[in-house]
């Protein structure tokens, strides 16, 4: 055999990772680095993992980043996938909509001449056009149990016992040599690289911004661990329903005065409901199963008579839905918002912050679970970029790795934190019941002002907002592949609709199951599709993730 004339490298000392937290963005981050060859031990709060939890929204630019992470998990989240983004996702006229869920035009130029002219609709989204243009899978949702199953399994290939249960970190301890990490139970572990992604209650947050004790309320209560109340709380419930434009829409958000509602189909027949409250903080009238206290079948109830009492006037299609809704799966939860971390690095020596740990996000344009993703990809990016195959990464190196990672993530993480917030002030604070010369339904300043701003939506405003999330997109286009996947779950999600919609017939409609959140110590009852937490489903359907 000819001698090769050059040495062939070898490989130089594994990097040792702690991850703090098991959602979304630390298995993400631990298949990531896994891949790289990275030796990554994840350390979760909760005795086991269960198969708990509703649906997870992915848009466009996460299901891209996650094709550039991994085929195989690409391909194995696409087969359990629900595509929203292909059927119209817009704003509809909470007071004008008629009641039988049609789809009528979104833009009519004779609407101000003509009475006749349907006003349902007010703006669509132009999410699949968006994606279009980049050539990428359209947004949508998976079932965060079967996300879960797939990135555990995943990191399982790599490393079978990457993953440690009942373990949760609460601080650790810079020194030369890396970073210690510090557990509940007064055990420790050393590793190169701490990753903070333990969620908005963050330990490691806490310590790094000297934030006081985890989940420590204000004097006021109006913060918690210094994190304020956004102004808004919210209801959510879930139900099995055909609506009539069940296989036309993907999900809606009924405008109207200083409130809005929002339906979303989130697969197998599941219709997935939240109502957007301007109320003060523990304004609690359900409980919330994230929080250990899911709410009981008469505290459902009178939430949903609440609820029909504040939308007294608006559409019937609002109150079939929340007539249809088992009362036991009804839930409440505050939100909590916090400003994008501009100034503050989210590096402190060898340890980094991740996900909602450092930029948690209102629900409104559904990509905290998609930032989570590309920080898990950035962030092993930054690392991998400034050593050798054959090197043993330094601290300094490490070091400087986290701190880019920050400075590459900082502005566009900024940009979307924001216009989240922005959504919800704008709708609830400077939207109304849109103008019409036809009735006297929206009169005031709000009204003339939203029907103004109608074509300037639809036509600028929307479509720069989903070209900028989307402009992000690490695997590149994809030619027809979206195409090709959206006709092949099409014949599948018509099959298991209607399969729950004969259920429902026959059985009745079935309550919520607990939340994935909750602690489990022991292995939850085996529970059919539908049975999911409809607060996290909701919110992370049209909105939201860790």
């Amino acid at each position: 055999e000819p001698k090769l004339d050059f040495e062939v490298p070898q490989p130089g000392r594994k990097l040792k990772v702690v991850i703090a937290g098991g959602g979304v963005g630390g298995l993400t981050t631990a298949l990531c680095m896994l891949k790289k060859g990275f030796d990554v031990t994840v350390y979760e709060r909760t005795g086991k993992f269960a198969r708990f939890g509703g649906p997870i929204q992915f848009a466009s630019n996460a299901l891209s980043t996650l094709k550039a992470i991994d085929e195989r998990l690409f391909q194995r989240v696409m087969g359990k996938f629900t595509f929203t983004a292909t059927r119209r996702c817009g704003i509809k006229d909470g007071l004008r909509a008629d009641g039988s869920f049609r789809m009528t035009d979104v833009v009519d130029p004779t609407y101000p001449f003509d009475k006749s002219v349907p006003a349902d609709w007010f703006v669509s989204f132009p999410l699949k056009e968006c994606a279009d243009f980049f050539q990428l899978p359209y947004t949508g949702v998976i079932n965060r149990p079967d996300l879960q199953d797939i990135l555990l399994d995943e990191c399982r290939a790599l490393k079978p016992d990457f993953i440690q249960n009942a373990a949760p970190v609460v601080g650790y301890e810079n020194h030369e040599g890396g970073v210690t990490v510090k557990f509940e139970d007064g055990g420790s572990a050393e590793a190169d690289i701490l990753v903070g992604a333990d969620g908005i209650w963050s330990a490691i947050r806490s310590q790094m911004y000297k934030e006081g004790p985890v989940k420590a309320k204000s004097a006021d209560g109006r913060s918690i661990q210094g994190c304020p109340y956004s102004g808004y709380t919210v209801f959510a419930g879930e139900t099995v329903m055909k609506l009539g434009d069940y296989y036309e829409c993907g999900y809606k958000v009924y405008i109207g005065p200083g409130r809005y509602f929002v339906t979303s189909d989130v697969g197998d027949g599941r219709i997935q409901w939240y109502a957007f409250l301007a109320l003060p903080p523990g304004t609690k009238k359900a409980g919330d199963s994230w929080e250990g206290a899911g709410g009981s079948a008469q505290e459902g109830a009178d939430v949903i008579s609440y609820l029909k009492s504040l939308h007294q006037g608006w559409s019937s299609e609002v109150f079939q839905v929340l007539d249809a809704t088992p009362v036991e799966s009804v839930e409440q939860r505050d939100l909590y918002d916090r400003w994008p971390e501009f100034f503050r690095s989210w590096a402190d020596g060898s340890v980094v912050l991740v996900g909602d740990a450092v930029h948690p996000m209102m629900p409104n344009l559904g990509q905290g679970g998609c930032q989570a993703i590309e920080d898990a990809y950035e962030l092993t990016k930054s690392i991998c970029a400034r050593y050798t195959f054959s090197e043993a990464p330094a601290p300094k190196v490490v070091n400087e790795a986290l701190d880019g990672f920050y400075k590459s993530r900082v502005l566009r993480v900024a940009g979307i934190s924001l216009l989240s917030r922005l959504a919800s002030d704008l709708i609830i604070n400077a939207f109304d019941t849109p103008w019409s010369p036809h009735d006297s339904k929206g009169m005031d300043w709000k009204s003339y002002l939203t029907f103004l701003w109608k074509p300037v939506l639809q036509f600028i405003v929307f479509p720069a907002q989903f070209l900028f999330l989307y402009s992000y997109h690490p695997s590149g286009g994809m030619g027809d592949l979206p195409k090709r996947l959206e006709a092949e779950w099409r014949e599948r999600h018509r099959k298991s609709a209607e399969e729950a919609f004969e259920r429902v017939e026959r059985f009745g409609r079935q309550s919520s199951g607990p939340s994935f959140f909750a602690k489990v110590e022991g292995e939850p009852p085996a529970m059919p599709s539908e049975s999911m937490n409809p607060l996290e489903a909701a919110m992370a359907a049209v909105g939201g993730g860790k």
